[in-house]
């Protein structure tokens, strides 16, 4: 293993002090989704390295400050890999006065990963005989060092490839910092409730568009659906009395440096009213002048369910993609 201890990192030159780099390190079990979070870093306007070896680091890093944040990727299959080495990298970049760094570990249960593999038919990296679930074991307990250190920690357990990405948006967009971007989205109980809210509110009370045959298909996008929920008598008090709440505590949040404020709105399948609600309170924060994005989890999910049905259906049977 090639010592990094001793390697220099050059100093900002003089007047640069003040500017700092922002420099996200990125690690994680295999198959978690370390690498689709590298790439949905590059595309929130980091400069992406992934499977950089540890010995190259300090060298990356010399000069004058750069113009974009850094997302480095680390993997263990690098020879020079170690936990101890990516600590004492950790620790050189916090006593440095040019860089801001940050552990990302994408983390992920054992019987998700390994069901992932069996779907992919690719073998761990750490595994012996093909067996999976040792490799994972031993390459969690070597990254164990790691996860106590790291800054974010998000588990892809229950994610789509879109759930990372809006979650690693809440933690790592590149926006200025006089600005708070307001995340609202739809979920249903049943399937959990998603990590990282900050406000939630239950819609199970309000009328059910469920119960009505010709709205049963349809979901809160859907004009049809948003006219029957609006019809029920406590909506109107409902829809107030959160959006009231929201904009009160939105600039105190502001004020205290928070970037990011994420709302939930759940029902039983999150299909028609909380999606309903998310719509209707997207626009209305977006009209008082606030940045808002919106998600709708359940209606994603089945999206792109329905998209890999249909891939595989039009695949011959013994092609793999």
């Amino acid at each position: 293993m090639n010592d990094i201890s001793n390697q220099q990192m050059t100093a900002p030159e003089p007047g640069t002090e003040e500017v700092q780099t922002r420099v996200v390190l990125v690690t994680g079990p295999s198959g978690a989704g370390r690498s689709t979070a590298i790439n949905v870093l590059e595309d929130l306007g980091y400069e992406a390295i992934d499977n950089l070896p540890l010995s190259l680091v300090p060298r990356l890093l010399e000069g004058p400050p750069r113009p974009a944040p850094l997302a480095l990727g680390l993997d263990v299959r690098n020879r020079d890999f170690s936990a101890s080495a990516v600590i004492e990298l950790i620790d050189r970049l916090t006593r440095h006065p040019g860089f801001q760094p940050e552990v990302l570990y994408i983390e992920c249960d054992s019987t998700t990963l390994v069901r992932r593999y069996n779907e992919t038919r690719r073998r761990h990296p750490m595994a012996e005989a093909g067996a999976p679930l040792d490799g994972i074991q031993a390459e969690k307990d070597l990254l164990g060092p790691i996860k106590v250190r790291a800054d974010v920690l998000v588990n892809t357990s229950d994610m789509t490839p879109h759930d990372l990405k809006a979650e690693l948006a809440r933690f790592f967009e590149t926006t200025s910092a006089n600005r708070l971007t307001v995340s609202v989205q739809s979920f249903s109980y049943k399937r959990g409730v998603p990590r990282g809210i900050d406000m939630m509110f239950d819609c199970r009370f309000l009328d059910n568009p469920y119960w009505r045959s010709e709205l049963r298909a349809k979901d809160g996008r859907d004009a049809a659906v948003q006219h029957f929920v609006q019809a029920d008598s406590r909506f109107v008090e409902f829809f107030d009395k959160v959006r009231d709440l929201i904009l009160f505590v939105l600039p105190a949040h502001l004020s205290e440096g928070k970037t990011h404020l994420a709302i939930g709105f759940g029902c039983t399948g999150g299909q028609h009213r909380s999606v309903t609600l998310t719509e209707l309170m997207s626009t209305a924060l977006a009209e008082q002048g606030w940045q808002v994005s919106k998600r709708h989890r359940e209606l994603e999910r089945r999206e792109a369910d329905a998209a890999h049905h249909t891939v595989s259906a039009s695949t011959p049977q013994g092609t793999q993609i």
